[in-house]
């Protein structure tokens, strides 16, 4: 069985993995673009402006919150999520820094 070795690489390194995991679906892409345009949603409201059960729904808004690009609050019997604002500008941050820094380096690529 393998091992995981994240535990070699930078916190930084680590976080940019999980941002890129998180968002590596179109549906989370597009629940994240949804949430950005609204103060806050509820999972019932995503589900209507989507092509997905609820099941699913929940299980993408399940991944983005683990990686911290989301929030929940718990308002009554629904969860009410809405973009997590410092974790975002932190996600921002570090993949603009990743983007700018190989495109700096790569001047003279093929």
């Amino acid at each position: 069985m393998g091992t995981n070795k994240a535990e070699e690489f930078t916190v930084k390194d680590n976080r940019i993995a999980r941002y890129a995991k998180a968002l590596a679906h179109p549906a989370r892409v597009a629940i994240v673009k949804l949430l950005a345009g609204k103060r806050n949603c509820f999972c019932g409201d995503i589900v209507e402006e989507l092509p997905l059960s609820q099941s699913t729904v929940s299980q993408h808004l399940k991944e983005l919150k683990e990686a911290g690009l989301i929030k929940g609050d718990i308002d009554g019997v629904k969860v009410c999520y809405c973009i997590d604002e410092k974790e975002w500008a932190l996600a921002k941050s570090y993949l603009n820094e990743l983007f700018e820094g190989a495109k700096s380096k790569q001047k003279n690529c093929c």
